[in-house]
């Protein structure tokens, strides 16, 4: 693959995963469509393009992914979703990344790896950025909706690290989100009473789903092949930003200087951690 062919994929892949946040926040804010009818379609939806490609691509989509993979899997669409009912794209999205990668970085102190120097200062300046944000004050986002969003992100935290080592990246998430479609319809089942379909709502979580999770996975996982593990881990910096961007310009949000300082804490400080890490090794 050449270089100017990851470089596009990349950027592809960066903007859908910046695309999730701004159709969740959009449906919830603009139409009347539930944060449950949400998760299911896009799982749903997710589920079936990317049955549809490794269908194509292998002949043979069965036998790939496991139910607790696909329980990280359905925790973190459903934290997403009800994270943003009250929470603006940016800023969801920074707490979604801040919460993954504190998970993984976590999980490499608890499996022995030790950090140092610049990485110290680093994972501290990204605590301090995160906690800052989330103090009490005018600009400060909703408790509920923090909350929900770290505990997606540690979801997906976890399905990121399970997904290390299960298989075929492409076929193993189409697996998941096949296993996840039963926890889909418990939810929805569950949350009957509450139930509020709308069409363009309903159009966002099918395209959140489709779009900018199944195909923008399958780039991903593509693009990937292409990268080194800091580059991967570095560029997905952009993603909090480009959320951030396309709330701004699309949504009508605005850029505080709460938000401001916290992206550049929370973002430079992991970006110290991962930079650092590689010179390590």
């Amino acid at each position: 693959m050449t270089r100017s062919r990851v470089a596009v994929a990349t950027v592809l892949a960066m903007i859908a995963f910046a695309g999730n946040s701004l159709l969740c926040r959009v449906a919830l804010k603009a139409t009347h469509i539930d944060a449950a009818t949400f998760t299911s379609v896009r799982i749903v939806a997710g589920a079936g393009v990317l049955w549809l490609i490794v269908r194509l691509r292998d002949r043979a989509p069965g036998g790939a992914g496991n139910w607790l993979s696909a329980l990280a899997l359905f925790a973190y669409a459903c934290g997403f979703s009800f994270a943003y009912t009250s929470l603006p794209a940016g800023t969801g999205a920074l707490l979604l990344f801040g919460a993954v990668q504190a998970t993984m970085i976590g999980y490499g102190l608890w499996s022995g790896e030790r950090l140092r120097g610049l990485q110290v200062i680093g994972l501290a300046g990204a605590f301090a950025g995160l906690i800052g944000l989330m103090l009490p004050g005018v600009a400060a986002p909703s408790l509920q909706g923090s909350g929900l969003m770290l505990a997606a992100g540690l979801a997906w935290g976890i399905y990121s690290l399970r997904g290390r080592n299960g298989g075929e990246p492409t076929r193993t998430t189409a697996g998941n989100f096949l296993r996840a479609v039963p926890f889909a319809a418990a939810l929805s089942i569950a949350t009957l009473p509450w139930i509020s379909p709308d069409p363009v709502g309903i159009g966002c979580a099918f395209v959140s789903g489709a779009l900018t999770s199944g195909v923008g996975y399958a780039i991903w996982y593509t693009a990937l092949k292409g990268l080194r593990a800091t580059q991967a881990a570095t560029v997905q910096l952009s993603v909090p930003l480009i959320a951030a961007a396309g709330g701004i310009a699309f949504l009508g949000e605005h850029l505080t200087l709460r938000l401001l300082i916290a992206a550049v804490a929370i973002l430079g400080g992991i970006a110290l951690v991962i930079f650092n890490r590689q010179r390590a090794a």
